[in-house]
């Protein structure tokens, strides 16, 4: 049957839920519409910009309504039930109810600003939406702190100061590409990472004199991308101060380097570690596996319960960071080691044991299927899925369940990023 709209043609739609990703979705005669910036409740006109065999896509022309927090968890929760449903094939998921944000503005702890050409001279924003060659410049930065807006600001001044151009990515031309700032919200020490095409066209010293005027600054580094890419991700020169700033979580002190691994909402992140807790219910007398570790956060929040943790991750300067967090915490019953999980887990239960719990933290792509098969095989009685995708968690459990002899007991969705579509998630399965 052929679909009921065409390509820019103009609809009136009535949005019903959110798709996971943050699309609403609106039905016409039975066909699907998923509609770019419409909210549910909403009564949108949209133009319709892309149609296939089953559905449409569309970008609302009009939006009359804005979606309270209130409704926007509840639309989150209802994501990770539908995935689980229509994907992992759970008839009825074991869903507890979602933990909301206890802030819904200035929670981030990491912003990563773009540099931008203005009349003015350098400026510093964010990619328009769909738009990599346009970037939005900021004044006032509601994800992040006062602080953080004001070093912003106090760089882009300097930039402008020293004449600096910005990066123009669409003629690959110009100078300042990237502003990282990496915040210890419960610490009060603030990381400052400049990122620069190719060759040193600033004065290092008035750059570190410019930030030293905080004393939160703790950390200066800068980085040299010389590749089209839009990356920050890099190998980086300390300009001044130490090389990590640390950061309190659950009551353990984490240093944190410019490129390792950490939840980017310091409190709610405490809360998905407290609930990882939970799920994982130690004794004691546990072996312990934390997959996907970053900088040991979750592993080393849970060694005062167990018997041992070993952590795995790929990226050295994250296990690095474990290795110091453990003695910083003096903690002696936890090791991290650098490698691909798929390829690392024979070689760590060799050495380890089988796990008894396994505690996996993986991508928004999920567990790989040899990482998958190879975890399933070692048997962990529980296994604690922290995840950032509820439809990549939704696939790992269908797995698990049908080929391992999983069974998913626990999902709770937890809400890290307030007024974005993502959602995080914790579910505990067990094999008896």
């Amino acid at each position: 049957m052929a679909a009921p709209v065409a390509r820019d043609q103009e609809l009136e739609l009535s949005i019903d839920t959110l798709a996971y990703g943050g699309n609403g979705v609106a039905r016409l005669n039975g066909f699907v519409v998923f509609v770019r910036r419409g909210l549910p409740g909403d009564r949108v006109r949209a133009r319709v910009t892309k149609v296939k065999r089953n559905h449409a896509e569309a970008l609302a022309v009009e939006v009359l309504q804005d979606l309270a927090y209130g409704a926007q968890v509840a639309a989150k929760e209802a994501q990770v039930a539908d995935a689980l449903r229509r994907l992992g094939g759970v008839a009825e998921p074991p869903l507890e109810p979602i933990v909301p944000a206890e802030e819904v503005f200035h929670y981030r702890n990491k912003l990563e600003y773009s540099f931008t050409q203005t009349p003015d001279g350098p400026a510093l924003g964010f990619h328009k939406a769909g738009r990599w060659d346009e970037v939005l410049d900021i004044s006032k930065c509601w994800l992040t702190t006062d602080l953080g807006n004001a070093v912003r600001d106090a760089v882009r001044d300097w930039a402008r100061a020293e004449r600096l151009e910005a990066y123009d990515q669409g003629e690959h031309t110009g100078y300042l590409r990237h502003l990282v700032l990496r915040e210890g919200r419960n610490t009060g020490q603030l990381l400052v990472q400049l990122v620069t095409a190719g060759g040193e066209k600033f004065d290092r010293d008035e750059l570190v004199e410019v930030l030293r005027r905080f004393p939160e600054v703790r950390s200066i580094h800068w980085a040299v991308n010389e590749s089209q890419a839009e990356v920050t991700n890099l190998p980086t020169t300390l300009l001044w101060g130490e090389d990590a700033i640390e950061e309190e979580l659950c009551g353990l002190r984490f240093r944190v380097r410019p490129n390792a691994f950490l939840q980017t909402n310091t409190r709610m992140a405490e809360r998905l570690y407290e609930l990882a807790g939970e799920y994982a219910a130690l004794t004691g007398s546990e072996t312990v596996y934390d997959l996907y570790c970053g900088i040991g956060t979750i592993g080393l929040t849970l060694a005062s319960q167990a018997l041992t943790v070993w952590g795995v991750e790929v990226s050295e300067e994250s296990v690095a960071c474990a290795l110091e967090n453990a003695d910083l915490n003096g903690i002696a019953n936890a090791a991290f080691f650098a490698g691909e999980v798929g390829a690392s887990l024979e070689e760590l239960a060799d050495r380890a044991g089988r796990p008894d719990v396994a505690v996996v933290d993986p991508p928004r792509a999920g567990l790989s299927g040899k990482a998958l098969r190879r975890l399933a095989r070692l048997e962990a009685s529980r296994l604690v899925y922290v995840s950032c995708n509820p439809t990549t968690l939704a696939a790992n459990v269908k797995e698990l369940q049908k080929e391992w002899g999983y069974r998913l007991e626990r999902v709770r969705p937890v809400d890290m990023f307030p007024h974005t579509p993502h959602v995080e998630a914790v579910a505990l399965l067990t094999r008896s």
